[in-house]
């Protein structure tokens, strides 16, 4: 897109209102009186040197647009006082028709679009009573709003593609992380494909090996394989090697393990990652639980991962008719997201009843 810089524009709107202001200054004989022409350069002055100022936001302030409709109510009274308007040609003296044409256009490309067709709604007004009809296309009147509009016309064709630049800005960086979130999915699928070949493939050889006939041991160890797999859709961000490692073996020993990455630390990353799954491995490594589920916590939570181990009731007690006790909480551990935090937790847990 190409831009022309703020500075240039506002440099030559300055020189084309200091234009009138020298045209004022050259025809200030012609009037009666001076005082009120002066007058009138002086307002004209302060609300372009306002209009202008390079700090200025781009839309104008509600108070400078009507300060300018109020100098291009009293600048046209002020000049036109010490004027005769029956005088076909008062030469440079009117100067104030471009004046108050040039500062309704800075007003109008300043996004004050209604104040400018007031002020120069105004003038047109104030020609027709001081000079008549006839006067509007020689003293250049029609000029002047010729200009407001076509800075009026400017003004929102410009917004219009600025807005339009920002909807494509917009749906570009939509489309953009769209592509990288379908390229991040497609990698995780690969990884976790890889994954579970790496697991399934020497068992599912053996099978063909077999010819389908295996032993009791041979078919847990299948379903051992199957819990793993499951593991790695389930689990994701979940699993590293000491996890799995761990997970197998409290499978090995009896334990129902459960794995459930719902997405709590997908903003987890590198370092810390590591220790939190590290911190997982520990804890599953330190308990006894017939039962372990492991969770990552909901998203904007301090906790990263929660892990609970239950052991169920003894059955002997209920073959003796004695009432069974509830479950056993053998481990509840809540494994936090900030590093400074996991030395505390390592190997802390509450055992309930």
């Amino acid at each position: 897109m190409i831009t022309v810089p703020r500075g240039l524009v506002l440099s030559l709107a300055a020189l084309f209102s200091s234009y009138h202001v020298i045209l004022a200054l050259y025809s200030l004989d012609a009037p009666t009186s001076p005082v009120p022409p002066l007058i009138a350069i002086v307002l004209y002055a302060v609300a372009t040197a306002m209009s202008l100022w390079p700090t200025s936001p781009a839309r104008m302030s509600l108070w400078l647009g009507f300060f300018n409709v109020a100098v291009c109510i009293a600048v046209p009274l002020l000049v036109g006082s010490q004027l005769d308007g029956s005088v076909s040609d008062n030469g440079y003296a009117t100067w104030y028709v471009a004046a108050v044409g040039t500062l309704m256009t800075i007003t109008a490309t300043r996004r004050r679009a209604t104040l400018a067709w007031a002020g120069v709604g105004f003038l047109f007004a104030h020609t027709i009573v001081w000079a008549g009809p006839g006067a509007l296309a020689s003293m250049g009147v029609i000029g002047s709003m010729v200009w407001v509009l076509v800075a009026v016309m400017l003004s929102r064709s410009l917004a219009k593609a600025g807005r339009d630049a920002r909807q494509y800005g917009l749906a570009e960086r939509e489309a953009t992380e769209w592509q990288a979130a379908q390229e991040a999915h497609l990698y995780e699928r690969q990884v976790r494909l890889a994954q579970t070949i790496r697991l399934a493939a020497p068992m599912l050889r053996r099978i063909i090996q077999e010819g389908g006939s295996l032993s009791e041991a041979q078919r847990q160890e299948c379903r051992y394989l199957e819990g793993a797999i499951r593991d790695e859709i389930r689990g994701r961000k979940l699993l590293n090697d000491a996890v799995r490692r761990e997970v197998m073996s409290a499978r090995r020993r009896g334990a129902i393990v459960t794995l459930l990455d719902e997405g709590g630390i997908d903003d987890l990353d590198g370092a810390d990652l590591e220790v939190v799954l590290n911190t997982l491995a520990d804890a599953m490594a330190a308990t006894t639980a017939a039962t372990i589920i492991a969770r990552t916590a909901a998203d904007g939570s301090g906790t990263a991962v929660t892990v609970v181990g239950i052991n169920s009731p003894d059955p002997r007690l209920s073959a003796l008719g004695q009432d069974s006790p509830d479950e056993e909480v053998d481990l509840w551990l809540e494994i936090p997201r900030a590093s400074h935090a996991l030395g505390e937790t390592v190997g802390r847990a509450t055992r309930r009843h």
